[in-house]
Protein backbone atom coordinates (compact mmCIF):
# COMPACT_ATOMS: atom_id res chain seq x y z
CA UNK A 1 0.00 0.00 0.00
CA UNK A 2 2.61 2.32 0.96
CA UNK A 3 4.47 1.75 -3.02
CA UNK A 4 1.50 1.88 -4.02
CA UNK A 5 1.28 5.76 -2.75
CA UNK A 6 4.99 6.74 -3.31
CA UNK A 7 4.08 6.33 -7.03
CA UNK A 8 0.98 8.04 -7.42
CA UNK A 9 1.99 10.90 -5.08
CA UNK A 10 5.45 10.64 -7.78
CA UNK A 11 2.88 10.46 -10.97
CA UNK A 12 0.96 13.48 -9.16
CA UNK A 13 4.33 15.46 -9.01
CA UNK A 14 5.38 14.77 -12.38
CA UNK A 15 1.62 15.94 -14.00
CA UNK A 16 2.28 19.22 -11.84
CA UNK A 17 5.70 19.67 -13.14
CA UNK A 18 4.43 19.09 -16.47
CA UNK A 19 1.36 21.58 -15.85
CA UNK A 20 3.88 24.29 -14.57
CA UNK A 21 6.37 23.79 -17.09
CA UNK A 22 3.19 24.05 -19.92
CA UNK A 23 1.79 26.81 -18.00
CA UNK A 24 5.29 28.57 -18.11
CA UNK A 25 5.96 28.14 -21.58
CA UNK A 26 2.90 29.46 -22.94
CA UNK A 27 3.47 32.80 -20.43
CA UNK A 28 7.01 33.37 -22.09
CA UNK A 29 4.95 32.45 -25.59
CA UNK A 30 2.64 35.54 -25.10
CA UNK A 31 5.58 37.76 -23.37
CA UNK A 32 7.58 36.87 -27.02
CA UNK A 33 4.38 37.76 -29.50
CA UNK A 34 4.63 38.62 -31.96
CA UNK A 35 7.66 36.74 -33.65
CA UNK A 36 7.17 37.98 -37.35
CA UNK A 37 4.74 40.01 -39.19
CA UNK A 38 0.87 39.86 -37.79
CA UNK A 39 -2.11 39.91 -40.72
CA UNK A 40 -5.76 41.30 -40.09
CA UNK A 41 -7.99 40.20 -42.60
CA UNK A 42 -10.82 42.10 -43.38
CA UNK A 43 -14.25 41.16 -44.69
CA UNK A 44 -14.23 45.08 -46.36
CA UNK A 45 -12.62 47.07 -48.86
CA UNK A 46 -10.28 49.58 -48.25
CA UNK A 47 -11.39 53.06 -47.38
CA UNK A 48 -14.56 51.27 -45.49
CA UNK A 49 -14.89 52.05 -41.64
CA UNK A 50 -13.76 49.11 -40.29
CA UNK A 51 -10.68 48.83 -43.02
CA UNK A 52 -10.21 52.98 -41.56
CA UNK A 53 -10.61 51.50 -37.93
CA UNK A 54 -7.82 48.43 -38.14
CA UNK A 55 -5.89 50.72 -39.83
CA UNK A 56 -5.70 52.98 -36.72
CA UNK A 57 -5.12 50.01 -34.75
CA UNK A 58 -2.70 48.46 -36.79
CA UNK A 59 -0.18 51.20 -36.88
CA UNK A 60 -0.52 51.85 -33.60
CA UNK A 61 0.10 47.98 -32.46
CA UNK A 62 3.23 47.72 -35.10
CA UNK A 63 4.93 50.82 -32.87
CA UNK A 64 4.29 48.62 -30.17
CA UNK A 65 5.60 45.51 -31.37
CA UNK A 66 8.22 46.44 -33.86
CA UNK A 67 6.92 43.90 -35.95
CA UNK A 68 4.64 44.46 -38.89
CA UNK A 69 0.78 44.02 -39.23
CA UNK A 70 -0.66 44.04 -42.64
CA UNK A 71 -4.13 45.00 -43.52
CA UNK A 72 -5.45 42.22 -46.29
CA UNK A 73 -8.75 43.16 -47.67
CA UNK A 74 -10.76 40.29 -48.43
CA UNK A 75 -14.63 41.47 -49.36
CA UNK A 76 -16.94 39.25 -50.80
CA UNK A 77 -19.47 36.38 -50.16
CA UNK A 78 -21.18 38.84 -47.43
CA UNK A 79 -17.92 38.18 -45.11
CA UNK A 80 -17.37 34.47 -46.04
CA UNK A 81 -14.18 34.94 -48.40
CA UNK A 82 -12.67 36.52 -45.35
CA UNK A 83 -13.34 34.08 -42.77
CA UNK A 84 -12.24 31.16 -45.26
CA UNK A 85 -8.98 32.89 -45.46
CA UNK A 86 -8.05 33.11 -41.92
CA UNK A 87 -9.81 29.57 -41.01
CA UNK A 88 -6.85 28.21 -43.52
CA UNK A 89 -4.04 30.33 -42.27
CA UNK A 90 -4.88 28.21 -38.74
CA UNK A 91 -2.10 31.12 -37.17
CA UNK A 92 -2.00 32.73 -34.00
CA UNK A 93 -0.30 35.44 -36.10
CA UNK A 94 -3.47 36.24 -38.75
CA UNK A 95 -6.54 37.12 -36.71
CA UNK A 96 -9.88 38.42 -38.42
CA UNK A 97 -11.06 41.53 -38.05
CA UNK A 98 -14.34 42.81 -38.19
CA UNK A 99 -17.86 43.48 -37.09
CA UNK A 100 -19.22 40.00 -34.82
CA UNK A 101 -22.71 40.73 -36.38
CA UNK A 102 -21.38 39.66 -39.88
CA UNK A 103 -20.36 35.96 -38.95
CA UNK A 104 -23.53 35.66 -36.48
CA UNK A 105 -25.70 36.18 -39.38
CA UNK A 106 -24.08 33.29 -41.58
CA UNK A 107 -26.07 30.80 -39.72
CA UNK A 108 -29.02 32.18 -41.46
CA UNK A 109 -27.96 33.27 -44.52
CA UNK A 110 -26.44 30.05 -45.69
CA UNK A 111 -28.10 26.12 -45.11
CA UNK A 112 -24.76 24.93 -44.62
CA UNK A 113 -21.94 27.60 -43.30
CA UNK A 114 -18.69 26.20 -43.64
CA UNK A 115 -17.55 26.97 -40.05
CA UNK A 116 -19.49 27.12 -36.48
CA UNK A 117 -18.69 31.03 -35.56
CA UNK A 118 -19.16 29.89 -31.58
CA UNK A 119 -16.22 27.17 -32.05
CA UNK A 120 -14.21 28.82 -34.69
CA UNK A 121 -13.76 32.78 -34.14
CA UNK A 122 -12.43 33.20 -30.65
CA UNK A 123 -12.95 36.62 -29.45
CA UNK A 124 -10.05 38.71 -28.96
CA UNK A 125 -11.16 42.10 -28.19
CA UNK A 126 -13.50 44.97 -29.94
CA UNK A 127 -12.71 48.29 -30.34
CA UNK A 128 -15.67 49.99 -31.62
CA UNK A 129 -19.44 49.90 -32.31
CA UNK A 130 -20.68 50.86 -35.56
CA UNK A 131 -23.74 53.13 -34.90
CA UNK A 132 -27.08 52.12 -37.17
CA UNK A 133 -29.37 54.49 -37.72
CA UNK A 134 -33.37 54.83 -38.30
CA UNK A 135 -33.68 57.36 -40.85
CA UNK A 136 -36.73 58.75 -42.97
CA UNK A 137 -37.51 60.77 -46.21
CA UNK A 138 -38.43 64.15 -45.19
CA UNK A 139 -41.47 63.94 -47.58
CA UNK A 140 -42.92 61.55 -44.85
CA UNK A 141 -42.98 64.26 -42.35
CA UNK A 142 -42.64 61.75 -39.67
CA UNK A 143 -40.48 63.11 -36.43
CA UNK A 144 -40.32 59.78 -34.89
CA UNK A 145 -40.45 55.40 -34.52
CA UNK A 146 -44.28 55.97 -33.31
CA UNK A 147 -45.30 58.28 -35.81
CA UNK A 148 -43.30 55.79 -38.35
CA UNK A 149 -45.25 52.54 -36.96
CA UNK A 150 -48.56 54.62 -36.98
CA UNK A 151 -48.20 56.07 -40.54
CA UNK A 152 -47.36 52.22 -41.81
CA UNK A 153 -50.50 50.58 -40.03
CA UNK A 154 -52.59 53.07 -41.80
CA UNK A 155 -51.36 53.09 -44.68
CA UNK A 156 -50.67 49.01 -45.18
CA UNK A 157 -48.44 48.36 -47.91
CA UNK A 158 -47.91 51.92 -49.13
CA UNK A 159 -44.37 52.68 -47.45
CA UNK A 160 -41.56 50.78 -48.99
CA UNK A 161 -38.26 50.33 -47.01
CA UNK A 162 -34.12 49.62 -47.60
CA UNK A 163 -31.92 47.95 -45.64
CA UNK A 164 -27.68 47.25 -45.78
CA UNK A 165 -27.09 44.05 -45.75
CA UNK A 166 -26.38 42.02 -42.43
CA UNK A 167 -27.73 43.11 -39.23
CA UNK A 168 -29.53 46.44 -40.28
CA UNK A 169 -31.81 44.23 -42.87
CA UNK A 170 -32.61 41.63 -40.03
CA UNK A 171 -32.99 44.35 -37.47
CA UNK A 172 -35.30 46.71 -39.62
CA UNK A 173 -38.00 43.77 -40.94
CA UNK A 174 -38.03 41.77 -38.25
CA UNK A 175 -39.01 45.39 -36.33
CA UNK A 176 -41.61 45.36 -39.20
CA UNK A 177 -42.78 41.95 -38.65
CA UNK A 178 -42.75 41.81 -34.72
CA UNK A 179 -45.19 45.51 -35.14
CA UNK A 180 -47.46 43.82 -37.41
CA UNK A 181 -47.37 46.17 -40.21
CA UNK A 182 -46.67 45.99 -44.04
CA UNK A 183 -43.75 47.60 -45.72
CA UNK A 184 -42.38 46.66 -48.61
CA UNK A 185 -38.54 46.06 -49.45
CA UNK A 186 -36.30 47.34 -51.97
CA UNK A 187 -33.42 45.55 -52.60
CA UNK A 188 -30.34 47.29 -52.96
CA UNK A 189 -26.76 46.47 -54.55
CA UNK A 190 -25.26 49.30 -53.43
CA UNK A 191 -26.84 51.06 -50.12
CA UNK A 192 -24.35 53.66 -50.45
CA UNK A 193 -27.72 55.06 -53.15
CA UNK A 194 -29.83 54.68 -51.20
CA UNK A 195 -28.94 57.68 -49.59
CA UNK A 196 -30.11 59.71 -51.94
CA UNK A 197 -33.25 58.09 -53.28
CA UNK A 198 -34.68 58.79 -49.37
CA UNK A 199 -33.28 62.32 -49.60
CA UNK A 200 -35.72 62.60 -53.15
CA UNK A 201 -38.53 60.50 -52.29
CA UNK A 202 -37.89 57.74 -54.19
CA UNK A 203 -37.99 55.50 -50.74
CA UNK A 204 -39.27 56.32 -47.57
CA UNK A 205 -37.70 54.26 -44.78
CA UNK A 206 -33.75 53.58 -44.49
CA UNK A 207 -31.96 51.20 -41.73
CA UNK A 208 -28.07 51.84 -42.37
CA UNK A 209 -24.63 52.40 -41.22
CA UNK A 210 -25.39 55.99 -39.13
CA UNK A 211 -21.69 56.94 -41.47
CA UNK A 212 -23.70 56.49 -44.76
CA UNK A 213 -26.77 59.15 -44.16
CA UNK A 214 -25.12 61.52 -42.11
CA UNK A 215 -23.82 63.82 -45.22
CA UNK A 216 -27.45 64.04 -45.98
CA UNK A 217 -28.83 64.53 -42.86
CA UNK A 218 -26.27 67.04 -42.23
CA UNK A 219 -27.66 68.47 -45.73
CA UNK A 220 -31.12 68.11 -44.34
CA UNK A 221 -31.75 65.90 -46.83
CA UNK A 222 -33.12 63.11 -44.60
CA UNK A 223 -34.51 62.51 -41.00
CA UNK A 224 -32.43 60.46 -38.90
CA UNK A 225 -35.16 59.11 -36.33
CA UNK A 226 -32.83 57.14 -33.94
CA UNK A 227 -29.82 54.83 -33.43
CA UNK A 228 -29.66 51.24 -32.11
CA UNK A 229 -26.47 52.02 -30.34
CA UNK A 230 -26.98 52.04 -26.57
CA UNK A 231 -25.46 56.00 -26.54
CA UNK A 232 -26.29 58.80 -29.03
CA UNK A 233 -24.06 59.82 -31.76
CA UNK A 234 -20.83 61.73 -30.54
CA UNK A 235 -21.24 64.24 -33.33
CA UNK A 236 -25.44 64.36 -33.46
CA UNK A 237 -25.84 64.11 -29.67
CA UNK A 238 -29.65 65.44 -30.41
CA UNK A 239 -30.46 62.45 -32.26
CA UNK A 240 -32.18 60.07 -29.55
CA UNK A 241 -31.34 56.13 -29.22
CA UNK A 242 -34.17 53.30 -30.15
CA UNK A 243 -34.21 52.67 -26.36
CA UNK A 244 -34.56 56.50 -25.33
CA UNK A 245 -37.74 56.25 -28.31
CA UNK A 246 -39.09 53.83 -26.59
CA UNK A 247 -38.17 51.02 -28.83
CA UNK A 248 -35.57 48.74 -26.89
CA UNK A 249 -36.19 45.94 -28.87
CA UNK A 250 -34.31 47.11 -31.83
CA UNK A 251 -31.11 48.56 -29.70
CA UNK A 252 -27.92 46.43 -31.04
CA UNK A 253 -24.28 46.79 -30.43
CA UNK A 254 -22.40 46.31 -33.93
CA UNK A 255 -19.34 45.53 -31.94
CA UNK A 256 -16.25 45.22 -34.37
CA UNK A 257 -13.21 43.67 -32.96
CA UNK A 258 -10.45 41.19 -33.02
CA UNK A 259 -10.97 37.49 -33.50
CA UNK A 260 -8.35 34.71 -32.85
CA UNK A 261 -8.22 31.30 -34.39
CA UNK A 262 -8.30 28.04 -31.58
CA UNK A 263 -5.05 27.70 -31.69
CA UNK A 264 -4.41 30.95 -29.72
CA UNK A 265 -3.72 30.46 -25.67
CA UNK A 266 -5.65 32.18 -23.64
CA UNK A 267 -2.80 34.35 -21.76
CA UNK A 268 -2.02 35.71 -25.70
CA UNK A 269 -5.70 36.92 -26.06
CA UNK A 270 -5.79 38.28 -22.74
CA UNK A 271 -2.05 39.80 -24.04
CA UNK A 272 -3.33 41.21 -26.95
CA UNK A 273 -6.42 42.79 -25.19
CA UNK A 274 -4.25 44.68 -22.86
CA UNK A 275 -1.94 45.74 -26.05
CA UNK A 276 -4.93 47.17 -27.72
CA UNK A 277 -6.32 49.41 -24.87
CA UNK A 278 -2.28 50.35 -24.33
CA UNK A 279 -2.36 52.00 -27.78
CA UNK A 280 -6.20 53.47 -27.86
CA UNK A 281 -5.30 57.41 -27.42
CA UNK A 282 -7.92 60.20 -28.01
CA UNK A 283 -6.98 60.84 -31.59
CA UNK A 284 -8.22 57.56 -32.25
CA UNK A 285 -11.76 57.87 -30.96
CA UNK A 286 -12.36 61.07 -32.22
CA UNK A 287 -11.47 59.68 -35.95
CA UNK A 288 -13.75 56.93 -35.53
CA UNK A 289 -16.51 59.28 -34.56
CA UNK A 290 -16.59 60.42 -37.89
CA UNK A 291 -16.92 56.85 -39.61
CA UNK A 292 -20.04 56.52 -37.39
CA UNK A 293 -18.29 54.57 -34.73
CA UNK A 294 -18.54 54.95 -30.84
CA UNK A 295 -15.05 53.33 -28.59
CA UNK A 296 -15.50 50.12 -27.48
CA UNK A 297 -12.57 48.67 -25.81
CA UNK A 298 -13.28 45.26 -24.18
CA UNK A 299 -10.82 42.07 -23.54
CA UNK A 300 -11.96 38.71 -24.19
CA UNK A 301 -14.60 38.02 -21.66
CA UNK A 302 -16.61 40.99 -22.38
CA UNK A 303 -16.05 41.23 -26.08
CA UNK A 304 -17.43 36.96 -25.64
CA UNK A 305 -20.56 38.60 -23.57
CA UNK A 306 -21.21 41.20 -26.22
CA UNK A 307 -20.94 38.76 -28.63
CA UNK A 308 -23.60 36.40 -26.94
CA UNK A 309 -25.94 38.87 -26.64
CA UNK A 310 -26.26 39.92 -29.98
CA UNK A 311 -26.98 36.21 -30.93
CA UNK A 312 -29.67 35.51 -28.98
CA UNK A 313 -31.01 39.08 -30.23
CA UNK A 314 -30.39 37.87 -33.79
CA UNK A 315 -32.00 34.66 -33.10
CA UNK A 316 -35.12 35.94 -31.75
CA UNK A 317 -35.44 38.19 -34.70
CA UNK A 318 -34.96 35.08 -37.06
CA UNK A 319 -37.33 33.50 -35.16
CA UNK A 320 -39.92 35.93 -35.90
CA UNK A 321 -39.08 35.99 -39.42
CA UNK A 322 -39.04 32.80 -39.86
CA UNK A 323 -36.02 31.63 -40.80
CA UNK A 324 -34.48 28.65 -39.93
Amino acid sequence: MGNAQTIWSRISGFGLIAFNLLTFTTLVAAENYPSRAVRFILPFGPASATDITARLFADRLAMRWGKPVVIENRPGGDGLVSVNAFLAANDDHTLLFGPAGTFALHRYESTKPPYEAERDLVPVASVSNIILALSVSPALNIRSIDQLVARARTQPGRLNAAAASGISDFLLFGFFKRSGVDVAKVPYRDILQAPNDLAEGRIDILMSSFAVVQPQMQARGVKVLAVTSRERPPTAEDIPTVAQAGFPEIEMESLVGLFAPRVMSDALRERLAADIAHVFEPAIGARLAHTGQIVRILGPAPFAAGIAAQRAKLAEIAQALGIR
